[in-house]
């Protein structure tokens, strides 16, 4: 047969000879363009010079100020301002109250995030089948979580004034409190004003978890005869278990970063056992006017919120397997 008369089958035939095969049989395809291979990185430009203007740059910036003395005198020409190393973080740790406004944000974000979560969970349970009047309920419960943080703490602050509402109607009650906004009970104050106002955030994370959940396992395990305890321990709870880690996580990151509640609620000076972290910084830099020293402080705030991030960022990259599939390739 000659070429100008090769059949079809012949000529796919005798391309493949000339194609070299790949490890396992499959022919070799063609190599990616270069404009092709770096498609990928053209789409992430634009969030990537986002986060660069947004998160790198003010950090750096913070970096260099935390190593300056940089005040009120130095602030004119800060460029010029006393270079002292870590000067401002040895004085942060030692002579200020760094240490004890770290334990202060720690505990009041974990318990005001423990006591939410059961609170969040009930009321997402309670809402979850229809009845008359649902949509109602649903929207008074995301009341606390929509007001603002200043309109929360002025309300709360006016509540709870000596001679106020609730010291009003605790005494009719019989029950005597001290003060509310200073000494002993101003913590438990912020705990308390902290659970009322987030607690709807982990009923939605909650409730949109139960929406997800199939009917036919309810079924099966209503068929099965599981009680309603039964029922939440075996198979509602473990399917909630991603949102109310994301819940958790985010609550946890939001008490710790959280300003505008203990500031309007408490003022300036506030009490000793109040004086979070965002708010010891804020009178550093804009009231003592040691803009070195409260930039040291804010770089502790963000390694102290990076802690529990990098804790969840990693249960989720093992739940999900990506460290098998990266010791498998």
């Amino acid at each position: 047969m000659s070429t100008e008369t090769a059949t079809p089958v012949a000529t796919a035939r005798s391309s493949a000879e000339a194609t070299p095969p790949r490890a396992g049989g499959a022919p070799r395809r063609g190599r990616r363009t270069v404009q092709q291979r770096n498609r990928p990185l053209w789409l992430l430009l634009p969030g990537g010079i986002l986060m660069l203007l947004v998160i790198v740059v003010p950090f750096v910036f913070a970096l260099v100020i935390s190593t300056l003395d940089l005040d009120m005198y130095t602030l004119r020409d800060w460029v010029s301002a006393p270079f002292i190393g870590l000067g401002n973080y040895i004085e942060a740790l030692t002579s200020s109250s760094l240490l004890q406004s770290i334990w202060i944000s720690v505990s009041f974000a974990v318990i005001a995030a423990v006591v939410t979560l059961p609170i969040g969970v009930a009321a997402a349970l309670a809402t979850q089948n229809a009845f008359r009047g649902r949509a109602l309920v649903r929207s008074l419960f995301l009341v606390p979580y929509v007001l603002p943080g200043f309109v929360v703490g002025t309300f709360w602050h006016t509540m709870l004034q000596p001679h106020g509402i609730v010291d009003t109607v605790l005494g009719n009650l019989g029950i005597h409190t001290g003060l509310w906004l200073n000494g002993p009970l101003s913590y438990w104050t912020l705990v308390m004003v902290q659970i009322w106002s987030s607690w709807p955030f982990f009923y939605l994370l909650v409730l949109a978890g139960l929406q997800s959940i199939e009917n036919e396992v309810h079924e099966a395990a209503a068929i099965d005869g599981a009680g309603w305890w039964a029922k939440l321990r075996y198979v509602i709870l473990p399917a909630l278990r991603g949102p109310i880690a994301l819940a958790l996580i985010i609550s946890l990151l939001h008490n710790i970063n959280g300003f505008t509640l203990p500031f309007v609620l408490f003022g300036v000076p506030a009490p000793q056992a109040v004086n979070v972290l965002p708010v010891l910084t804020y009178v550093t830099s804009f009231q003592s006017f040691r803009f070195g020293l409260s930039a040291a402080m804010a770089v502790f705030s963000l390694i102290l919120i990076a802690i529990p991030l990098f804790v969840y960022l990693r249960a989720v990259r093992l739940d999900t397997g990506d460290d098998r599939k990266e010791k498998t390739a």
